[in-house]
């Protein structure tokens, strides 16, 4: 039977050696852990939150994430879309999300804040009115991707052809215009 958790907070202390392997968490917070390369196949994490914790290369096989923050985590080459995607809500602020992959998602309204996103993969996503204030989307990729009124304005580093992306409604300020043109070499300052 898998193990379940509800209202516990986990940290170096007291996480012992937790199996996160088919394994439901419900209101359970999750700070300072090195979880590097941690096996969730299957879990579960229903209004939780993670700060402070290394995620990165977390297998995320089925993993169901409902309502889950992370805050200043560490999560470089993790497979979003390996997750299960029924009631998928997640949201991020000050994470390190380098090289992950978010391929055919829904992620309406999600939010990516202060978030370094290089590299990421956002090709077929449904990303409609998320919120990327404040994040490096450096060399993150966007082809077929719904970003209606998504929220660009104080995102920095991305580069978008808006004939590849569904774009009505985004937004964006004028120093990203670099972001929206550069493919077509016209330069703008």
């Amino acid at each position: 039977m898998a193990a379940s958790y509800q209202d516990e907070t986990f940290t170096k202390e007291n996480i012992g050696a937790a199996i996160f392997t088919n394994a439901e968490f419900e209101d359970c917070v999750f700070e300072n852990l090195d979880l590097h390369q941690a096996d969730f196949a299957n879990a579960k994490f229903m209004d939780c939150s993670f700060s402070q914790c290394n995620l990165s290369l977390v297998k995320l096989g089925g993993t169901a994430f409902r309502e889950v923050q992370f805050n200043a985590c560490k999560m470089i080459g993790l497979h979003f879309e390996q997750c299960n995607e029924l009631g998928l809500s997640i949201g991020f602020e000050a994470c390190n999300l380098t090289n992950t992959t978010y391929f055919r998602l829904k992620l309406k309204k999600t939010k990516f804040l202060k978030c370094l996103l290089t590299e990421a993969d956002f090709s077929s996503a449904d990303l409609m009115e998320a919120d990327f204030s404040e994040s490096d989307l450096g060399l993150a990729v966007f082809q077929q991707t719904n970003l209606t009124g998504a929220d660009f304005r104080t995102a920095f580093n991305f580069q978008l052809i808006p004939e590849q992306n569904k774009l009505t409604k985004a937004k964006f300020s004028v120093q990203g215009l670099p972001g929206l043109l550069g493919h077509t070499g016209i330069k703008v300052s």
